[in-house]
């Protein structure tokens, strides 16, 4: 039987994404099992529920100003593991960095990757690699088990809580021989003779990433990493003798250039965002498909122009994609990321954001919506050219518009 939590005046909170701008007030509900989920989401008020991790994406999808939100941290148990399939069942509230060390003893590792975002929260913001299977709980508060390529688990993924609240994650494992990654650095003088490298032939690397300079020279740093098998580790490394045993500090790569693999080390606790004051920052991501280098490096060059308020990110960070997602709403496409965060008071930052995004849509890219507060309706058709796709899947399976949100209503989801 489902139980409502009790609702009590200091239970409204002002949320925010991680960058701390556009609060607004809710009612938060910290649920402790799928039935005070339920509860919560039955005992809702007119301005409907969303769910809500960590608080991690730089947008507003999981803020429901006047309404109620579900905090789903305490949900956080792992309830399967089955070594013979590869695949491990946790709550949605779960820390994949948490899953990863809690994992790595037994010489395995989640495909969806590591760090501080929730199962849950991933899966809402689009990152579904490795995700098998979803426990869903619908507006009607009974919950059903979704496979991939079931429409509903794809319109899911990247969904942004909209189409239900995620209970539970069923995700793909792969074996791991070590801890370590063996990283590798190059530098570049400019953006261009980065895009040259990296189009130009060289083998992907499971984990790559370029950070570029948008201040001084303009030069970039591309990091590439690949998994250490157990045979890769230097003669007389101490990890030879408990090869899966969690590193400890120090963080930076060490001289033979072995890394923990992520997620694994936990960070120190600091002030959050500290370079960027009271006032929060703007976090923009965006996607650009391959072929289209020529655009990226129109959006890299205005952000590296002489008067341009993307100087105040003073780094960009460029990644390359190697697959696109299923789902209406899915933001990753083949091709290239970007993203960088500025300050949110950066005079004229706002105008130069629009511009932005008109360079992007008529790329045939996207801006990531989990990570999104500000961009323009009249855009996300150009955009996400799925979307009535995904707003009439949406309407059959919420046709009460429970499942609401400061992004849907800005954005007319």
């Amino acid at each position: 039987m489902a139980v409502e939590p009790l609702l009590l005046d200091d239970d409204f909170a002002s949320l925010t994404g991680a960058g701390r701008t556009a609060p607004s007030l809710a009612l938060l509900v910290r649920p402790r099992s799928a039935a005070e989920a339920a509860g919560a989401l039955l005992g809702r008020g007119p301005r409907g529920a969303i769910a809500r991790g960590r608080g991690l994406a730089g947008g507003d999808a999981g803020q429901n100003a006047g309404g109620t939100v579900l905090d789903l941290t305490a949900l956080d148990r792992i309830t399967g593991l089955d070594r013979a399939a590869g695949t491990v069942v946790c709550e949605a509230g779960t820390e994949l960095g948490a899953l990863a060390r809690t994992l790595l003893p037994l010489g395995l590792r989640p495909c969806a990757g590591a760090g501080r975002w929730t199962a849950g929260g991933a899966v809402a913001s689009g990152y579904g690699q490795g995700v098998e299977e979803l426990e869903l709980l619908g507006a009607d508060g009974g919950s059903r088990r979704l496979r991939r390529g079931d429409p509903l688990f794809d319109a899911t993924v990247g969904g942004l809580g909209l189409t239900g609240v995620v209970l539970s994650v069923a995700l793909a494992l792969r074996p791991v021989e070590t801890a370590f990654l063996r990283e590798r650095t190059a530098r570049f003088p400019d953006a261009d003779a980065l895009l040259a490298h990296w189009t130009g032939g060289a083998p992907p690397e499971p984990y790559a990433r370029a950070r570029i300079e948008l201040t001084g020279r303009g030069r970039a740093v591309l990091t590439t990493a690949a998994p250490v098998p157990y045979a890769g580790l230097p003669r007389g490394h101490r990890a030879r003798r408990a090869p899966l045993a969690l590193p400890g500090l120090p963080l930076l790569p060490r001289a033979d250039g072995l890394r923990p693999l992520p997620g694994l080390v936990r960070t120190r606790v600091l002030p959050p965002f500290p370079a960027y004051g009271s006032g929060g920052f703007v976090r923009y991501r965006c996607a650009v498909p391959e072929g289209r280098e020529e655009a990226l490096r129109g959006l890299l060059a205005l952000l590296a122009g002489r008067r341009s308020p993307g100087r105040a990110a003073r780094h960009a960070r460029v990644e390359r994609v190697g697959s696109g997602g299923a789902g209406p709403l899915a933001f990753p496409v083949r091709g290239w990321c970007l993203g960088f965060d500025a300050p949110a008071g950066t005079p004229g930052l706002g105008r130069f954001l629009d511009v932005l995004d008109e360079r992007v849509a008529a790329a045939g890219g996207r801006v990531c919506l989990a990570e999104d507060g500000r961009l323009r309706p009249a855009l996300l058709p150009v955009m996400y050219p799925r979307l009535d796709a995904f707003r009439e899947l949406r309407a059959s399976v919420d046709p009460r518009s429970v499942f609401r949100s400061d992004l849907s209503r800005r954005l007319g989801l």
